[in-house]
């Protein structure tokens, strides 16, 4: 299907485009300073924030009945808060791009960080999971203890605090107020207690449901449980409405201070012969959530209008192509689209599913004045579509479009020398680079910063080559109409093939032009030799920074990934490979 991309906006299939550019010495350095700034805001709210209830003297008598699990589940609160301000802001997908294209003063700063919008929703989700955890277990301690002092009558503070209830219903501080209740009570029939369950439940869901295996095989579980979110917020926003966890008021503090009058709750004397203490009075903790929650809220559902806004505007498919191993190409034509290099779009055919919207890479140059994309089949869906556009000879089935949307793949231009590699269908990026490429040799461009490019293909079998062959074919031809056919070094690799196969190549080894592609690149048997290609690379370019993009599994990026780190050299004035991924 192509590089695939993010959390589709009302379905996409279960590859995930995650665009991950990386210094060549350091598989994941770009990513270390937003994960170092996230980590460490992290840890400094639990801190302050669990330093605060512990030693606040505000929360002197809750401290008295909860002990430390008062701390450890308002410090987890505000770490959540924080982490659920987040966790949507990666998936809008119309910031990255606006982040991504326009606004310049970000593009050094800021690009390589969006690369890895994705694995950064992850860890935002991974750390609301554990913080829901701490959260959890610390108030199913302190339901234990509120239970423990309600029933006490030992005269202990906790016990006294406790029945403060009895003398005035306003006064309370213990929301449990009759010894018959039980914690399961508190958890299913308040409402801190019910959206708490609620939530972890949703989390629960989530969480599990967004495994690898569950992604790859039961899409649609992924994708319907994924919508929980909604009821997470909404569970959110309310939670801390209630107000159970109390604390002493500010007015009470200047009358009654805990150091100086906890004593005397405990030791009331009958006459007071000096001057005696109040009793302290008590306020809820205001619920806060909102607060973290509402602008990226807002700016979510800004984006979903815009993507729903967007995605209604008439399409005009041109021309449909049907290739070789079952690829379908579709040109498509629609007002106001603009795109760039190896940005993707999310599709959706009313005839083959109404809620179903799966991302394809664009195939087609922005010099072009149509877009198009290649779908192969790849499960239920691109099956369902692929046939139904062969089943249609009279009338064209409606097409609906979201996008496009940025990946890292448009950055190919930034490098006066790029490695690209594809597997399979993986090489749909770099048909849009290529094809651009074609048209500014055509309008003789001398904007275009790249001076070289290293293009790998990798395939399992012969028909994969044919629907992008006439492209190679047109550059080779160009290239050496204009003295620049130096300028491509491509090299297609068949990883999978038959002795028929191979005794036909070797018998013919001799001709212009390869048997299997024909093209004048003879086609090589074998995977490539990473080694040898990037230290090739790195001798005809000693002083050049070196893009090195991939569309392709991730055994193949680790490869590369080594081979970029041991290549490139730690004198800044010397050959440096930057690797940027695009993985499905």
């Amino acid at each position: 299907m192509g590089c695939t991309a993010l959390m589709p906006s009302i379905r996409a299939c279960s590859h995930v485009l995650q665009g991950e550019r990386s210094w060549g010495w350091s598989s994941s350095q770009s990513l270390i300073p937003l994960q170092a700034a996230w980590l460490g805001i992290n840890i400094f709210l639990f801190t302050y924030y669990f330093l605060f209830f512990d030693r606040d003297e505000r929360y002197f008598y809750t401290r008295a009945i909860l002990g430390s699990a008062l701390a450890w589940a308002r410090a987890s609160a505000k770490c959540l808060n924080f982490n659920s301000m987040l966790i949507l802001l990666p998936v809008c997908r119309n910031l990255l791009s606006f982040l991504r294209g326009s606004c310049s003063c970000c593009r050094r700063t800021l690009r390589k960080q969006l690369d890895h919008n994705l694995t950064f929703h992850k860890l935002v989700a991974y750390a609301l999971a554990l913080f829901t955890a701490v959260h959890t277990i610390a108030h199913l301690f302190n339901l234990e203890r509120y239970n423990y002092s309600q029933q006490a009558n030992d005269g202990s503070l906790p016990a006294v605090l406790s029945k403060m209830h009895l003398q005035d219903s306003n006064k309370w501080l213990n929301p449990i107020h009759s010894n018959q209740t039980t914690v399961e009570y508190v958890a299913f029939t308040t409402i801190p207690g019910l959206t708490g369950v609620i939530i972890t439940l949703a989390l629960i869901l989530m969480v599990t449901s967004s495994t690898e295996f569950i992604r790859r095989n039961y899409f649609e579980v992924f994708w319907y449980t994924h919508h929980l979110f909604i009821i997470y917020f909404i569970g959110l926003v309310i939670h801390g409405v209630a107000g159970l966890v109390r604390g002493q008021t500010e007015e009470s503090m200047k009358e009654v201070h805990p150091q100086r009058c906890a004593e005397f709750l405990v030791h009331k004397p009958k006459e007071c012969r000096q001057e005696c203490c109040k009793e302290p009075e008590f306020g809820s903790i205001p619920a806060e959530s909102w607060k973290w929650v509402l602008a990226p809220i807002i700016l979510y559902i800004f984006e979903r209008i815009l993507r729903i806004w967007r995605a209604r505007q008439k399409v005009v498919v041109t021309k449909v192509v049907m290739h070789p191993a079952k690829v379908l190409e579709l040109h498509m034509q629609k007002k106001g689209f603009r795109m760039e290099v190896g940005q993707y779009i999310f599709v959706n055919c009313p005839a083959v599913s109404l809620l179903e919207w799966h991302p394809f890479t664009l195939t087609s140059a922005p010099e072009e004045d149509f877009f198009s994309i290649h779908i192969r089949a790849a499960g239920d869906w691109t099956e369902r579509i692929i046939d139904t556009f062969q089943q249609q000879k009279l009338e064209i089935p409606r097409i609906e479009v979201d996008g496009p949307f940025g990946t890292a793949s448009e950055d190919v231009f930034l490098y006066e020398v790029a490695m690209l590699v594809g597997a399979g269908i993986g090489v749909t990026p770099f048909a849009s680079i290529l094809k651009s490429i074609w048209y500014r040799f055509q309008q003789n461009d001398q904007t275009l910063k790249t001076k070289k490019i290293y293009f790998y293909w990798l395939c399992r079998d012969t028909g994969a080559f044919a629907w992008f062959n006439d492209l190679l074919a047109s550059l080779e031809q160009k290239m050496a109409e204009s003295g620049k056919a130096d300028f491509l070094t491509y090299r297609l690799f068949l990883t999978g093939w038959d002795t028929s196969i191979a005794n036909n190549a070797a018998l013919n080894f001799d001709t212009v032009t390869d048997t299997v592609t024909g093209l004048r690149q003879k086609t090589i048997f074998g995977r490539p030799r990473w080694d040898i290609e990037f230290s090739a690379v790195a001798t005809a370019h000693p002083r050049s920074v070196v893009g090195v993009f991939l569309c392709g599994p991730e055994a193949l990026a680790k490869v590369l990934q080594r081979s970029c780190h041991q290549h490139s050299s730690l004198d800044p004035r010397k050959v440096k490979f930057y690797f940027n991924k695009e993985n499905f």
